[in-house]
C-alpha cells in the first residue's frame, strides 16, 4: 500500500474561516430581523389594547346611555350621572382615565362635548356626549347618544 500518494480529502484553514464567517453573518441578521418582528408585535399589541379600551368604554356609554331615563353633567366635579329609578351610575372623567363604579378606563379624553336637544350645555341635562380618547398622534372620536323619553320634556 503506497501511503505516500494518498491524498486525504478535508477542508482548509481558510474555507473554513469562510463559512463561519458567512455563518455568522446570518445569524446575525436573522436576529435582527426577529427583533424587528418583535418591535412591530408590541406595537400592534399596543394599538389594539388601546383600541379595546375606547371601544368598551364606548358600549359601556352606550347602554347606560340607553338604560337610564336621565343623564346629567356636572362640571365642578367632572362628573356624568346617568339615573333611573332602580339605580345611579356615575363616570368620573380625570385626565388619563375614566372611573365608572369598579371599572377604570385608561384613556386619555380630550374635547369633550355634552348636548341636550342638539345643543351644546354645561352641568345639566345631557342626551348626547362627544370626545375623543389616545394620543396625540392617535385620536379616536367617540359619539354616543340616547333618544329622549317623553317624560324629559315634561320634566323640563
Amino acid at each position: 500500500m503506497n501511503l505516500e500518494n494518498s491524498k486525504i480529502k478535508a477542508f482548509t484553514l481558510t474555507e473554513m474561516l469562510v463559512v463561519l464567517l458567512i455563518t455568522s453573518i446570518v445569524i446575525s441578521l436573522g436576529f435582527s430581523v426577529l427583533r424587528l418582528v418583535q418591535q412591530q408585535m408590541y406595537t400592534i399589541g399596543g394599538i389594539y389594547e388601546s383600541n379595546t379600551e375606547a371601544n368598551l368604554l364606548r358600549q359601556s356609554l352606550w347602554v347606560d346611555f340607553n338604560r337610564h331615563d336621565g343623564v346629567w353633567y356636572d362640571e365642578q366635579r367632572n362628573e356624568l350621572v346617568f339615573a333611573n329609578e332602580l339605580k345611579n351610575t356615575v363616570y368620573q372623567w380625570q385626565q388619563d382615565y375614566v372611573v365608572k363604579e369598579r371599572d377604570t378606563f385608561f384613556l386619555k379624553t380630550h374635547e369633550a362635548t355634552y348636548y341636550f336637544n342638539g345643543l351644546p350645555t354645561q352641568s345639566s341635562e345631557v342626551d348626547a356626549l362627544d370626545f375623543s380618547v389616545g394620543n396625540e398622534g392617535k385620536k379616536q372620536r367617540i359619539v354616543v347618544y340616547k333618544t329622549n323619553a317623553a317624560t324629559t320634556y315634561l320634566n323640563q
